[in-house]
């Protein structure tokens, strides 16, 4: 089952949401008005939007409103993803080449300046002071968590926990917002944004936990980049971290970055994948997506029945049993 599946009753105000999406990215200038559009047009599931809208018909839903937050939302993951890209020097995002690989990363660099610029331009028009501060907080975490994964490439000596915060900050705290802000437009009591926000956070930990394991587990084909490609990029995701706990395959990791950037990465890299593919640290990081996503449907316990609710259940079920 495709996860658009379990939201297909949103389409019509998705593609409203889309529209907006189209209109709010068009710059002047021709470069950055075809970089911008190029990403768009690479498609995406809309997962942030989705959120922001499940959670406004907790309480009282109004499109107009919520493409208001939803719009702005995306924009900033959009942003973050060019950045990533630059950060990675990936070539290859969803099959189609990056910004950075067409354009450069200056370019790049300045396309997701241009994107996270309109996303705030456009938050700014609301009047809600709330919505303000907790926007703020998340994209000051995004850039913190941005930070970390620069700081922690190739960088053998980590832990779990520096694993989680980084995800932490880089998916589940955005997808949580998303959440959080869709019930407060909504004007949902306080106990349900708080308990939709848990709800988001502990998803948003999942799916990203998710999504690293499938990139040792997917095909390139699935991926639209090589099999492996976090590693090959220096980034320690959950797997391998499971995999570390092995001394031999610590050693073997530990020389391979060190000689990293000295050769074709790609063929250093097989051995360790193949290593973490045969080990049983896959099911193990399976385990802690399934223990993050107990807590995400333990949360929806207090929140009202009703197509939404389901609507969430559903999503986080369809995470849990993602395999491509």
């Amino acid at each position: 089952m495709n996860i658009a599946k379990t939201y297909e009753h949103l389409n019509k105000d998705l593609q409203t949401i889309e529209k907006s999406l189209d209109q709010t990215i068009q710059a002047n200038h021709p470069v950055l008005r075809n970089a911008a559009t190029q990403l768009l047009q690479a498609g995406g599931k809309r997962i942030r939007p989705v959120f922001v809208m499940l959670a406004n018909q907790i309480g009282t839903y109004n499109i107009s409103q919520t493409k208001n937050v939803a719009v702005p939302l995306e924009l900033i993951h959009m942003a973050t993803l060019v950045h990533d890209d630059v950060i990675d020097d990936a070539e290859l995002r969803r099959g189609q080449p990056t910004i950075k690989k067409q354009y450069g990363n200056q370019v790049a660099m300045y396309t997701g300046d241009y994107l996270l610029s309109i996303a705030l331009e456009k938050i700014a028009m609301l009047k809600n002071k709330q919505i303000h501060q907790v926007l703020s907080h998340a994209i000051v975490e995004v850039c913190l968590g941005e930070i970390e994964q620069i700081k922690d490439q190739f960088n053998e000596q980590q832990h779990i926990r520096h694993y989680l915060r980084r995800i932490k900050r880089k998916t589940a705290l955005l997808i949580a917002t998303s959440c959080k802000l869709g019930a407060i437009i909504g004007e949902a009591p306080t106990k349900i944004v708080n308990q939709l926000y848990k709800y988001g956070y502990y998803v948003g930990m999942s799916y990203q936990i998710i999504d690293d394991i499938l990139d040792f587990t997917s095909t390139p084909e699935e991926l639209g980049k090589p099999t492996g490609s976090d590693l090959i990029q220096g980034n320690i995701t959950l797997p391998t971290l499971f995999a570390m706990q092995d001394k031999h395959f610590q050693e073997q990791l530990k020389q391979v970055f060190l000689q990293a950037k000295k050769h074709d990465r790609t063929l250093q890299f097989t051995e360790l994948i193949e290593m973490i593919l045969t080990s049983d640290a896959i099911q193990r990081s399976y385990e802690v997506s399934n223990w993050y996503l107990r807590k995400a449907l333990a949360a929806l316990e207090p929140i009202p029945n009703g197509q939404a609710k389901k609507t969430l259940q559903s999503i986080a079920h369809y995470i849990g049993q993602r395999r491509k």
